[in-house]
């Protein structure tokens, strides 16, 4: 297995904005805490002592919620390790992604163990402890119904409205039979399938059965799993919910911040609405909006309270009050002892925005690290790119750029007329200078005609290009073929394809791969090509 890095730079599939952050923009500077390197980190660590924190109802609630499931002693021994003052936490998160989803749901989880394990090493008289939060309180149910494999997307269909960590696994059966048949008879295929089948039929919520095959996969390093909808730790967050609702602190300080960012040519993430607080019913999770009568009302249905039945019911029932995007940062920074946060390039843009707001609740604001990227390329599509001539990094550009570039490096003819091109547009230019002197009105109808020849070489030049293109039909069908595995609509792999395409193939040497070479803290796109 070759292994080599791209810069985030040469990457044309990242944000400006990703892009940015990952190769420490100054630009950026103001807008985070903490320079993004391994010494930076006892900073952190002493700024996080600072921070009031109720270790013992964390330990219980992760005890609770691992209650019946057959873990390691290297988990148990990290949540228990968490009573201790000298123990911290980095954390990644993502939603409950079906069979976890996108590839980068695992390169974010290996990012957050290797991190921890060089922290481990390097602040000896410290333990670090990974952390997963499964964000089963969000509600967009179609964003994370389905994940993609072997080219076909395995759906889940559910009529539940609400938070989806709160759905029936009852509903699962079509989607782990279609996964079934997908996985197919590779060596791996009967484990990895009963890790799942396991989870969704042992656990009653689909949040429960998450952070169940999060486990399972990935219990031997020691990541530690949490659903923070859990009532004991709700009630750690009320007085930050408190404030929020009532005072509704949250919104302008983003807005200033999204306004500064702005200025210096950065688009705004996420909106800040007054009330950054769901609340969740039954089978729903819904606004809370303050009316112009001071009532407060839950969208969406007949609840409505006043100021004192709000606060009341917030006190006697928390776990019925939910943190939208813009405060689940906050929450999670409250409940755990956490030095760093692991994201992908449009988090980390929303935590750009924060940073006011955690200093207006008294929270420290963590390390932003961008977790790693990949691609990774078996031996039949190095093979391939060996019999076109092709570089990985050339695969990157958009596919039809590409084809063009590769018929032009291999065709024997010249397809390219835009010196004739250039030579057409000096000669037009000197025929309506001397028309313009004959008279005016004739400069324009000259270069009318000049545009009218111009059009009609761009046209001779794409014929040439369609000409020449069918004496490489095979080749570039295999183009194709490469760019729609590697690169899913000119977007990046582990934005689609599920770990399994992977897994299913190469087994533990997949999960072996990524632990040996992934690493949070050095920049670029990693590039695994076997072979």
């Amino acid at each position: 297995m070759h292994v080599q890095r791209i810069p985030f730079k040469q990457v044309p599939q990242f944000s400006f904005k990703d892009v940015a952050y990952a190769t420490a923009d100054e630009r950026l500077r103001p807008f985070y805490k903490y320079a993004v390197d391994l010494e930076s980190f006892a900073q952190v660590i002493e700024d996080k002592k600072k921070d009031k924190m109720d270790r013992q109802t964390l330990v219980e609630v992760l005890k609770s919620q691992y209650e019946g499931r057959q873990t390691t002693k290297k988990v148990k021994k990290n949540i228990e390790s968490l009573l201790s003052e000298r123990t911290f936490t980095v954390i990644t998160a993502h939603q409950p992604s079906l069979f976890t989803g996108p590839l980068y749901y695992v390169l974010k989880i290996f990012s957050a163990i290797n991190l921890a394990e060089q922290l481990n090493e390097e602040y000896t008289d410290h333990h670090f402890v990974p952390v997963f939060i499964n964000g089963a309180e969000d509600h967009d149910f179609e964003e994370i119904n389905h994940t993609y494999l072997n080219g076909k997307t395995i759906e889940w269909h559910n009529k539940e409205g609400g938070a989806v960590g709160k759905m029936s696994t009852s509903s699962m059966a079509m989607a782990l039979n279609a996964l079934k048949e997908e996985m197919g008879n590779s060596p791996w295929a009967d484990e990895c399938y009963q890790i799942f089948e396991n989870a969704y039929t042992e656990n009653d919520t689909y949040g429960a059965a998450t952070n169940q095959v999060v486990d399972q996969l990935f219990q031997e390093y020691g990541l530690v799993v949490l659903d923070m909808n859990a009532a004991p730790l709700k009630k750690l967050f009320i007085p930050y919910m408190e404030k929020e609702i009532f005072e509704q602190v949250s919104s302008p300080l983003i807005q200033a911040t999204q306004e500064q960012l702005e200025a210096i040519g950065f688009s705004e993430q996420a909106h800040a609405r007054d009330i950054n607080i769901f609340y969740l019913t039954e089978n729903d999770r819904s606004r809370i909006v303050l009316e112009e009568d001071g009532t407060y009302r839950i969208l969406n249905h007949d609840i409505q309270f006043t100021a004192d039945s709000l606060k009341e019911e917030l006190y006697h029932h928390p776990e019925r009050f939910s943190p939208n995007v813009v405060m689940r940062p906050l929450y999670e920074e409250v409940i755990f002892p956490n030095l760093a946060y692991i994201g992908g390039g449009g988090e980390l843009a929303y935590w750009l925005e924060r940073q006011s707001q955690f200093e207006y609740f008294g929270v420290n604001f963590p390390m932003l690290i961008r977790r790693n990227s990949a691609v990774w390329v078996n031996h039949k599509q190095v093979k391939k790119m060996d019999k076109l001539g092709l570089e990985i990094h050339e695969l990157f550009e958009e596919t039809e750029s590409l084809i063009k570039r590769f018929v032009r490096r291999q065709s024997e003819n010249s397809l390219d007329l835009e010196s004739e091109m250039e030579e057409l547009a000096l000669l037009i230019e000197r025929y309506a200078l001397k028309a313009k002197k004959v008279d005016p009105t004739l400069d324009p109808r000259a270069r009318a005609i000049g545009q009218k020849y111009h059009n009609q070489l761009e046209k001779l030049q794409k014929r040439l290009m369609r000409a020449e293109k069918k004496k490489f039909e095979e080749e570039i069908a295999l183009i194709r073929w490469l760019k729609d595995d590697l690169f899913p609509n000119n977007g990046l792999q582990e934005r689609k394809h599920n770990f399994l395409n992977f897994y299913l193939q190469d087994g533990p040497f997949f999960f072996k791969t990524l632990k040996e070479h992934l690493d949070p803290l050095e920049e670029g796109m990693l590039i695994f090509l076997d072979e």
